[in-house]
């Protein structure tokens, strides 16, 4: 991973963007403070947000809960 300032990113960007699509991980700083990651692109997919990505389904054996309301409804005095 490579740091570079701003102002050395717009001088150079050319051979900058070069590094990259050679794998190498550039991260941008302004004003000495880490503003921008330039990484090489990753064609994976589109990936979902984890919020967005299926959570996990429980399932037990036997009646369900609401089942059994019901039926201990119906069988109660």
């Amino acid at each position: 991973m490579k740091t570079i300032t701003f102002t050395d990113f717009r001088k150079r960007a050319s051979s900058f963007i070069t590094e990259v699509e050679h794998g190498e991980t550039l991260v941008l700083l302004r004003h000495g403070k880490p503003v921008a990651e330039i990484a090489p692109f990753s064609d994976n997919g589109p990936s979902l947000p984890s919020w967005k990505q299926a959570g996990i389904c429980l399932r037990i054996k036997g009646s369900n809960l609401s089942s059994a309301i019901l039926d201990e409804r119906e069988t109660a005095p």
